[in-house]
């Protein structure tokens, strides 16, 4: 089954059918990723949000956590520009790409477990493309989660936490942060400096350089 038509989930596929009926302009069905193709770093989301890539149909587009998202990532080079208005402007990401761990909008922006790992194979299909080398920025606890899930790793040997970094067995490199969220960047539990921070570590890790004091590189336990 293709990813656009999408129904595996009853609870989500049910949702959406009533967000598009009291909301018919709004996009409603399961998201795509968006951005280079073949990309160096791999941004991964949680789910869409109601009013935000659920209604537009492009991640972080929308809603107000896209708003450090894009900004952030234009000042590191992986956007032609500050912010994503819609599907039909003239955006584009530069060696980045955007997707998240759930395609669908799940109530309460919660979807359950079932529904992440139902949805994972997905996003193992994303992760499997990627070359060697690929930096894989998961946004909170729930993407982190799901991009372990999606490498057949063990959860319990690559703790989430802010700035952190992993590489994995597959060639790829794990850094996760703080969902930049309209709860975190309020509450700053998440600030602009710790976000562009974590994208620093990325960037000089893409370039060949070693990362900079702030990333807090781990290891897999024994």
């Amino acid at each position: 089954m293709s990813l656009s038509s999408c129904r595996q989930c009853p609870r989500l596929a049910g949702f959406l059918d009533q967000v598009k009926a009291e909301n018919p302009a709004y996009y409603a069905r399961p998201v795509l990723s968006f951005g280079d193709e073949n990309p160096r770093l791999l941004v991964v989301g949680l789910a869409p949000g109601m009013h935000g890539a659920n209604a537009t149909g492009r991640p972080f587009t929308g809603d107000h956590a896209g708003i450090l998202l894009y900004r952030t990532l234009h000042r590191f080079g992986f956007a032609s520009g500050p912010e994503s208005v819609s599907v039909d402007d003239d955006l584009r990401l530069l060696g980045c790409r955007i997707t998240n761990a759930v395609k669908c909008l799940p109530p309460q922006n919660k979807p359950v477990t079932a529904e992440i790992r139902q949805c994972n194979a997905f996003l193992r299909e994303e992760l499997a493309a990627l070359p060697r080398g690929t930096a894989v920025l998961a946004l909170g606890n729930v993407a982190h989660q799901a991009v372990l899930w999606g490498q057949g790793l063990k959860i319990k040997d690559y703790p989430f936490g802010h700035a952190s970094r992993y590489d994995l067995p597959g060639g790829l490199s794990l850094y996760s942060s703080y969902h930049c969220s309209r709860y975190n960047t309020q509450t700053r539990r998440l600030t602009t400096e710790m976000f562009e921070a974590v994208f620093a570590d990325i960037r000089l890790y893409l370039d060949g350089a070693s990362p900079c004091p702030t990333s807090i590189s781990a290891s897999p336990a024994a």
